[in-house]
C-alpha cells in the first residue's frame, strides 16, 4: 500500500510518550510538534493507530500543509489540494474544527466556511456535478493554524480515542483515559509490580494499568469513523487489526493493582467500569480514605489524581488533605509516588520536594506531574 502521513494529536507535554508508542508499532516518525506527532504508514496504519495507541487523542489522515495569510490565499491553496483522492462523490464532508495560534487568520468559523467552499469547488470540478447529496460516509476535516502554516487532516477516529467505551460512570473531576495511560507510561511500573491509586474515582488509573498488564488494546472494543471509508480502507484491514489485538490479550495473569476512594458509590462505579473493560478480576477496589493508605510490601507505585480544589469552597481543605498524602507516602517504604495536580502548594504540604516535576496541560488546565522516586528493587527475574 502507498504510504500516507498520519497526524496523532495528544496532550501538550506528552509528545515523547506518544512518539515511543508509534515507534513501538513499527512506524516512522516524520515530525513531532507541540500537541501532535506525525508519522508515516499505509492505510492499515489508520486501523492499527486507532486500535493500539493508548495516548493519541485521534488519528488524522493528512491531506496537506499550506501557508496562508489571507482568506483568498487560504481558499486557493485549499482548492488546489487533491480532495478527490479521499472524498467520494457521495461523501459527507465539512470542516469540523479549526484552531489558530499566532496566525493572521484567527476566526475559526470563517476559516471553516472558506475551506468548505474551496473543497466544494474542487470536487464540483472533478466530479462534474453542482450539488453534493452527501449521503455516504463522513469525512470531517480538522485544521491547525500555527504562525500562518495550515495543517489539514481528515479525522479517521470520530469519537475521541480517550473514549474507550468502558467508562460510563465518572467521578466529579475524572482524568481522561489517554492522559492516565500516558502518565502510567512515564513511570517504570511493570505488571509484576504493585500499583495503588488512593483517589481512584471512576477507576481510570487502575483500569488503564490493568489493560496494559493484560495487553488489551485500548480501541479493540469500539468503532471508528473510518470503518465506513471503503473507498480508502478495505474492511479486511480492520478485521486483521482486531484479530491481532485479540491474539495479544493475556488476561489470565496475576496482578496487584488497587484502587481506593473515600466515596463508596464511586468505588461501585469504578468496579462497574472495570467490568466493562474486562479487567475487574485484575483490580481490587475498596472504600478507604488516604489516611488509611498502607501496604506491607516494598517497592510499589502510587499513581494518583487527588482533588485540586478547583471550586473556591474546596481550597481550604487542601493543605490538610495533602499533609495526609505526605504522611501516607511516609508509611510506604521504598515506594515511588506520582501525583498529578494543579495545586501549586502540593510539595509544601506533602512535605517533600519532588525528584522530578513535569508540566502537563489537562485540557486548558495547567497541571504538574510530581514524581517522588523510590529506590529500585533488588534485581529479580521479571523485574
Amino acid at each position: 500500500m502507498k504510504l500516507v502521513e498520519l497526524i496523532a494529536p495528544c496532550h501538550f507535554g506528552l509528545e515523547t510518550v506518544l512518539k515511543k508508542e508509534i515507534l513501538d508499532l513499527g512506524y516512522e516518525i516524520s515530525q513531532v510538534e507541540d500537541g501532535k506527532v506525525t508519522f508515516l504508514g499505509d492505510m492499515e496504519a489508520i486501523c492499527c493507530g486507532n486500535i493500539f495507541l493508548r495516548t493519541a487523542e485521534r488519528i488524522l489522515l493528512k491531506v496537506g500543509k499550506i501557508h496562508a495569510e489571507s482568506f483568498d490565499e487560504l481558499f486557493e491553496k485549499t482548492r488546489a489540494l487533491p480532495w478527490e483522492n479521499y472524498i467520494p462523490r457521495d461523501g459527507k464532508f465539512w470542516v469540523a474544527k479549526a484552531t489558530s495560534i499566532k496566525s493572521k487568520l484567527f476566526s475559526p468559523s470563517d476559516i471553516q466556511s472558506i475551506m468548505k467552499k474551496a473543497m466544494v469547488e474542487r470536487l464540483k470540478s472533478y466530479y462534474g456535478i453542482s450539488w453534493f447529496e452527501e449521503t455516504g460516509a463522513s469525512y470531517p476535516v480538522r485544521v491547525f493554524l500555527m504562525k500562518d502554516e495550515v495543517t489539514i487532516g481528515i479525522d479517521t477516529s470520530g469519537i475521541s480515542l480517550h473514549k474507550r467505551g468502558y467508562r460510563l460512570l465518572t467521578a466529579k473531576a475524572p482524568i481522561t483515559e489517554t492522559l492516565a495511560a500516558a502518565l502510567i507510561l512515564l513511570t517504570p511500573w511493570k505488571k509484576e509490580r504493585i500499583l495503588v491509586d488512593p483517589f481512584c474515582g471512576s477507576g481510570t488509573f487502575p483500569i488503564e494499568a490493568a489493560m496494559m498488564a493484560a495487553n488489551i488494546a485500548p480501541g479493540m472494543n469500539r468503532s471508528f469513523l473510518a470503518e465506513s471509508w471503503t473507498n480508502l480502507i478495505p474492511r479486511k484491514c480492520w478485521y486483521d487489526a482486531v484479530d491481532e489485538a485479540n491474539d495479544l490479550v493475556e488476561d489470565q495473569i496475576e496482578t496487584d493493582i488497587q484502587g481506593y476512594d473515600i466515596d463508596g458509590e464511586i468505588v461501585k462505579a469504578a468496579r462497574e467500569n472495570a467490568r466493562k473493560a474486562g479487567v475487574d478480576h485484575l483490580i481490587h477496589f475498596q472504600r478507604r480514605p488516604v489516611s488509611e493508605l498502607n501496604h506491607p510490601k516494598k517497592y510499589g507505585f502510587v499513581i494518583t489524581n487527588p482533588p485540586y480544589g478547583e471550586r473556591i469552597e474546596e481550597k481550604s481543605a487542601l493543605p490538610a488533605l495533602y499533609q495526609e498524602i505526605g504522611e501516607a507516602f511516609g508509611r510506604l517504604d521504598c515506594w515511588s509516588e506520582y501525583v498529578i495536580t494543579s495545586y501549586d502548594q502540593a510539595e509544601r504540604y506533602i512535605g517533600r520536594k519532588a525528584d522530578k516535576n513535569r508540566k502537563i496541560y489537562n485540557g486548558m488546565l495547567k497541571t504538574y506531574y510530581y514524581q517522588f522516586l523510590g529506590p529500585k528493587p533488588p534485581g529479580r527475574k521479571g523485574q
